[in-house]
């Protein structure tokens, strides 16, 4: 069963990381063996071709840099200026057409394109090893936008789908630890986003930002790395009436394997997923939660953020490559889920959204 995975910031370790991600997850590993500069070396869990052994056919794949003076220990930070976080991005958006070029990823900005490239991997006569993994660019805090001409000029690249915020205070829209609304420059966005038909990712806005953000805006709606608040008390969690309000709007919610954020009480950097009992089964019991507020399986899905500065120090213990997705099956039948729901969860949901997304 074929796989759509909706977060993964594939460009920002193949540059900051210099991961070569043609090369399986093993082979990075043991590339990075004897370095120490980052907490996550060696343990990564993400490649090109381990994306095809699990056939995750597409990906929502990310650009992120941050202009941020005062917080350059968080993911993607520590540009001086936005116009150094654009020049990033830049870079980020030179290695997906790279990858483009070299026949390892395709970008999709239709839905025509989306369903030439399902079509693809569910046509069992071709090698899956041999198919492009598809992705749809998006931009996770919109700081890199020196200022709203940026918009227009990043959608002519095929961006199609952007969060305003991050973590902590941001130039249109404060994120995750932060309270307050959208900045005069977010609303300004919001408005611009809904008249290209782009689509609101509403991961990381304050609670504040987020009433805000879906009042202003009108399109498509996803929060696309997001759990539940109701089990594990963060902000950066959905509570229950965000997840109402959402699927109201038909969002889908991509359950995220970052450990801390599927149990209670765990701190960033201080995990041991297999001390705590942090497997992948945990996810589902998020799943449980919004599906028993929405009634049906239509509104959950995966958005992992693998290797999201994080690897298998700070991911479910038994998982080792993002292939391990597909043990989902397994895990999702034995708790009840129908084969129907499952085809949900796995690609169903997110190519309802991103077909009308990409209309």
């Amino acid at each position: 069963m074929i796989i759509i995975d909706a977060h993964l910031d594939m460009a920002m370790n193949a540059i900051e990381w210099n991961r070569d991600y043609r090369r399986s997850v093993a082979e990075i590993r043991t590339m990075e063996k004897d370095m120490t500069d980052k907490i996550d070396r060696a343990k990564g869990v993400v490649s090109l071709p381990d994306l095809r052994k699990g056939k995750i056919a597409v990906v929502v794949a990310t650009q992120l840099a941050r202009y941020s003076e005062n917080n350059g220990n968080m993911p993607g930070s520590g540009w001086n200026s936005p116009h150094q976080a654009w020049a990033m991005t830049q870079a980020q958006l030179a290695w997906y057409q790279a990858m483009a070029e070299a026949g390892e990823m395709v970008q999709i900005t239709t839905a025509l394109q989306l369903d030439n490239h399902i079509a693809l991997w569910e046509n069992t006569t071709i090698d899956d090893a041999t198919k492009p993994i598809g992705f749809i660019l998006s931009l996770e805090g919109a700081d890199s936008l020196v200022n709203l001409s940026y918009l227009e000029k990043a959608y002519n690249y095929g961006l199609r789908a952007i969060g305003p915020a991050h973590y902590g205070p941001g130039r249109y829209a404060p994120g995750t630890g932060m309270t307050g609304g959208l900045t005069r420059e977010g609303r300004e966005l919001v408005t611009e986003m809904d008249k290209l038909g782009m689509v609101l990712d509403a991961t990381h806005l304050t609670d504040e930002g987020f009433d805000e953000a879906l009042d202003l805006f009108q399109g498509q709606v996803w929060a696309s790395h997001h759990n539940c608040r109701s089990l594990v008390p963060h902000q950066r969690q959905l509570n229950d009436e965000q997840i109402k309000r959402l699927t109201e709007r038909d969002a889908v919610i991509g359950g995220c394997l970052d450990v801390w954020m599927m149990k209670p009480g765990l701190k960033q950097r201080q995990i041991n997923p297999l001390a705590v009992g942090a497997d992948l089964e945990v996810l589902i019991d998020h799943f449980d939660h919004i599906c028993q507020i929405t009634g049906n399986s239509l509104h959950i899905a995966i958005g992992s953020d693998l290797d999201g500065t994080f690897g298998t120090e700070q991911s479910p213990y038994d998982l080792d490559t993002i292939a391990d997705l597909q043990k989902y099956q397994h895990l999702l039948a034995k708790r009840g889920y129908s084969n129907a729901d499952i085809e949900n969860i796995f690609h169903k949901n997110w190519l309802r959204v991103m077909r009308k997304a990409l209309a």
